[in-house]
């Protein structure tokens, strides 16, 4: 990528710290035999994973056995849904399990095919914050309610769900299993399970630095789940096939930079995101779609609509002015369609059709600000002309 060009994609991958870079490269080299081999080489791989393990619990505070290790979220999040549903599956009953409107394609795309397969879904609504509300999750849960999944903070418009409220009604109202997505908001904002009554958590490397193709599950608690691949034992035969050694000891410390780094990150961020708001709401073509108040946005998400021009023409123009921006996640953005997220949102197919995301870190400064401002404030000159 050209050293001339200021990222603000963040929230679609992050540039791996050096000291990742550093371990991957190490461990690449040096540990290369099978963690589950029972000779003194494979004891060395197995003792780095087991300590990566230990690494990571204490970071966000579980227990090491909670901790399994996968390819990335999408995988995390699929072995979530699909581990416990069909654990509980039977001829003779009947499953119902919620999910938010706002969730990433792979949450959102797993109980769409459940829909399809015959369970019965509930897709909970939010409000134009992009928020859950409590008494909807309330009123929406039954006697045979098995898993609900709710994200902590959305990846599109940054808005963060009230997990402790969510998480209290579902344990107080119902057995159902609780599920979070968590991979836009570890290092940037406390997270604490154990409050939020979390049974499963979901994360991945490359959003906090860390390697691509590697991520996590938590699982809190003994409830039942089945594996999605079959063929071996390794991580209590939930997950089998040959462990990435690098791969996990790297994450591993991109975890505790980023839990270490958390409370300095967040308030450089809220720097960054106020100078930037300020900018774009000098711009009047432009609409605000994230919340604005500290209690229910995350710092490093900002989602704007240029109502009337493709988003895709705008990420181009930006690019040509030097700033890299996108439009929805990056797992949807090829796609020429409206966001589902805004659309939950806003129900606003003008706004939904026209939306574009900066995302930022707290390497980032006030001055690259004013250089995403300034690109805007021209790209909407230049463009608001073609609009009809």
């Amino acid at each position: 990528m050209s050293q001339s060009l200021l990222y603000a994609d963040h929230s679609a991958s992050t540039p791996p710290h050096p000291e990742v870079i550093r371990t991957l490269t190490e461990v690449t080299e040096r540990i290369y035999a099978n963690p589950s081999s029972i000779h003194q080489f494979g004891g060395q791989a197995d003792q780095l994973v087991q300590r990566a393990r230990e690494i990571i619990a204490q970071a966000i505070r579980v227990k090491p056995s909670e901790v399994m290790f996968t390819s990335g979220a999408t995988e995390s999040n699929n072995l979530a849904i699909f581990g416990v549903v069909r654990a509980l599956q039977a001829p003779d009953k009947r499953l119902h399990v919620i999910v938010s409107q706002v969730e990433h394609a792979s949450v959102y795309g797993c109980y769409e095919e459940l829909k399809r397969e015959g369970v019965d879904v509930t897709f909970l609504p939010v409000n134009a914050q992009g928020v859950v509300e409590p008494d909807q999750l309330k009123a929406s849960l039954r006697p045979h309610t098995v898993l609900v999944s709710i994200m902590h903070v959305n990846n599109e418009i940054g808005s963060i769900q009230p997990l402790e409220e969510l998480g209290a009604i579902i344990k107080d109202h119902s057995r159902a299993i609780f599920h979070v997505d968590g991979v836009q908001g570890l290092g940037k904002l406390p997270i604490d399970l154990e409050r939020w009554k979390v049974d499963l958590y979901s994360l991945s490397g490359h959003k906090i630095r860390g390697p691509k193709g590697a991520g996590i599950l938590v699982r809190r608690g003994k409830f039942p789940m089945k594996p999605l691949l079959h063929g071996g034992s390794q991580e209590n035969g939930l997950r089998p096939g040959t462990m990435n050694v690098p791969s996990i000891v790297a994450l591993s410390k991109s975890v505790r930079l980023a839990a270490e780094g958390q409370l300095t990150a967040y308030k450089q961020l809220w720097e960054l995101r106020n100078k930037l708001i300020e900018g774009i709401q000098a711009i009047p073509e432009l609409t605000l779609n994230s919340p604005v108040e500290e209690s229910n946005a995350a710092p490093h998400i900002i989602n704007v609509s240029f109502v009337g021009m493709k988003p895709e023409v705008v990420v181009h123009a930006m690019e040509r002015k030097g700033i890299v921006l996108s439009t929805q996640s990056a797992c949807s953005s090829k796609l020429d369609k409206p966001s589902r997220v805004l659309m939950a949102a806003t129900n606003d197919l003008t706004r939904a059709s026209s939306g574009l995301r900066i995302s930022l870190a707290a390497e980032m400064s006030l001055q690259d600000m004013e250089q995403i401002c300034t690109a805007l404030r021209n790209t909407v000159e230049e463009l608001k002309g073609l609009i009809r």
